[in-house]
């Protein structure tokens, strides 16, 4: 009796391990979810001859999640290592360390030059931050800035 137990048990796990699943969806927390609806956006100024250019968005998905979209014809100089994006109080990039930056909120690399998503972590508010810069860490200079309007 076990043994008849055991391979309908395995049989049955066959069947159902075996059954046609569709391809599955897969989700890209770091790209908007159906229609990015922006709500506030800006143009890049470019700084240090660093070639940036390109519009800056603020918006929401479709499931309500807030993202930061650089438009497609965004660009900026790459090579020199990594470009970091942060969301500011102001157009220029001031650290304060012994206050954890409350002015800035970093939003992470940029990869690419092109269409770019950054996600905005849950629960913060974006709607004290006025401006969109670019900070080149590597030679210490911004590369760019957008008003957020």
């Amino acid at each position: 009796m076990k043994k008849i137990l055991i391979v309908f048990y395995v049989a049955f796990l066959g069947l159902v391990s075996c059954a046609d699943d569709n391809d599955p969806i897969t989700i890209d927390p770091t790209r908007p979810t159906g229609t990015f609806s922006v709500t506030r956006s800006g143009v890049f100024t470019d700084q240090n001859s660093a070639g940036s250019m390109g519009t800056a968005a603020i918006g929401n998905d479709s499931q309500n999640k807030q993202f930061l979209q650089f438009s497609s014809d965004f660009n900026t100089a790459l090579a020199t290592g990594t470009v970091t994006v942060y969301l500011s109080t102001s157009a220029t990039f001031m650290p304060d360390p012994g206050m954890g930056n409350p002015n800035l909120l970093v939003m992470g690399p940029v990869r690419n030059a092109g269409e770019n998503y950054f996600a905005v972590p849950t629960g913060v508010s974006t709607t004290k931050y006025t401006h969109v810069i670019l900070w080149c860490g590597s030679v210490g200079i911004p590369f760019g800035n957008a008003p957020l309007q």
